[in-house]
């Protein structure tokens, strides 16, 4: 590996515990952070860093399925359906990936680093969607969907999709997922997150083993990461009916989109430096953004 392991171990395990917890929380921000971050701080090889991460990623969602099933926030027959077309679609993507790495020989870093990329990007800004324009879908919001035959050839055609979306970047699964949840099923927040993440645990599986079969798996690295994620996902789907999501996801838009153009300046995107630096800055914002309008005072009547 090209991290020293001695040093930066603990560092591991802080990262999975936060995207544990923020996977537990909200469905997603799982492969879309942690493969870059993967890349990006520990200089992971990327398809190692794509096959390391649905590893322990699948270990990580299915204790937040469980807890999310305890709770009574998942829709089994959706995500049963939406499975049915991911599943097998995930592993393809894993395959389609050999076959490019095979094909693209010693360019394929840069290839693989522009693609995700872009698939983080996009996870980004469908993720701030999600929270910035989407709040008025709450008044049609469903705790039941009773599945009819459009449902059900809906479910498989998302899944076939994102399945394979997830096989060949391991990024956007939650985001996508969630959006379908919301936009096609319109279920209530408490059962998109606990729905999603389920599903997510099932098709994890698939598209994990099938990275293993290929050796694209760090064991000993995925390990140190399941020492964070496993309590902090837990945490975050015990959270999740308590705490109001909106701001959250509004954060990890803007991260994603940050981590998005640091792999796009990784793979030879010329991204300028003040575009990066307000990630931050815009985190920042949109975590104090809502305290602060609360507390803003009354406007005095005019006379």
């Amino acid at each position: 590996m090209a991290y020293p392991g001695e040093i930066v171990d603990p560092y591991i395990v802080i990262f999975g515990l936060a995207v544990g917890v923020l996977v537990g929380l909200t469905g997603i921000g799982g492969g879309s952070l942690m493969t870059p971050l993967l890349i990006l701080a520990l200089g992971v090889k990327p398809v190692t860093a794509i096959g390391t991460d649905l590893a322990y990623a699948a270990v990580t969602k299915t204790v937040g399925g469980i807890k999310h099933l305890r709770q009574g926030t998942v829709d089994v027959s959706l995500s049963t359906w939406m499975a049915l077309g991911s599943v097998p679609a995930a592993v393809g993507g894993v395959y389609v990936l050999a076959a490019l790495e095979r094909a693209a020989g010693a360019s394929f870093d840069a290839t693989l680093l522009a693609v995700l990329a872009g698939a983080i990007l996009f996870t980004g800004v469908v993720t701030l969607a999600r929270a910035l324009f989407f709040k008025g879908l709450a008044e049609s919001e469903r705790d039941e969907l009773p599945l009819e035959r459009r449902h059900k050839a809906a479910a498989v055609a998302i899944g076939v999709f994102v399945g394979f979306m997830l096989g060949v970047t391991s990024a956007g699964s939650g985001a996508l997922i969630a959006l379908a949840l919301i936009l096609a099923f319109r279920l209530v927040p408490r059962r998109v997150v606990g729905t999603d993440v389920f599903h997510a645990a099932l098709l994890l599986w698939a598209a994990g083993l099938a990275h293993i079969v290929a050796g694209n798996v760090d064991f000993a690295l995925a390990g140190t990461l399941l020492v964070g994620s496993v309590p902090g996902v837990w945490l975050g789907s015990h959270w999740s009916v308590r705490i109001p999501p909106g701001t959250l996801r509004t954060v990890l838009g803007v991260v994603l989109v940050g981590a998005g153009l640091g792999l796009a300046t990784k793979a030879g995107l010329d991204v300028p430096t003040p575009v990066l630096a307000a990630v931050p800055i815009l985190v920042v914002l949109a975590t104090l953004a809502p305290r602060l309008l609360r507390r803003r005072p009354p406007a005095s009547p005019s006379l």
